[in-house]
């Protein structure tokens, strides 16, 4: 089964460790992350992201934003994360 993580407005460096936690929580399974809600994303908050995916894809599992508002899409490439699979999803 899927499990669904929704991310606040704010991924600042207060959200970073909830962020971490909510993951590791989800952690052995495919997660999907609605980011439709995201106005700013941090540096910290995207370092725990990315390493998520790169988490679960060494488990062979799928991490995905099913979602991203444009704000993330935009702050998220900003910051020269196009390499990531996170990044290469479509703005809502």
């Amino acid at each position: 089964m899927t499990a669904a993580l929704v991310l606040p407005a704010v991924l600042d460096i207060q959200q970073a460790a909830p962020l971490r936690d909510d993951l590791l929580a989800l952690r052995g399974q495919p997660v999907v992350i609605d980011g439709s809600a995201v106005e700013r994303l941090g540096a910290l908050c995207l370092q725990v992201l990315i390493s998520a995916q790169q988490t679960w894809a060494r488990d062979g599992l799928s991490l995905q934003i099913d979602q991203a508002s444009e704000a993330f899409a935009a702050q998220w490439n900003a910051f020269g994360a196009t390499d990531y699979a996170l990044a290469q999803r479509e703005p809502a």
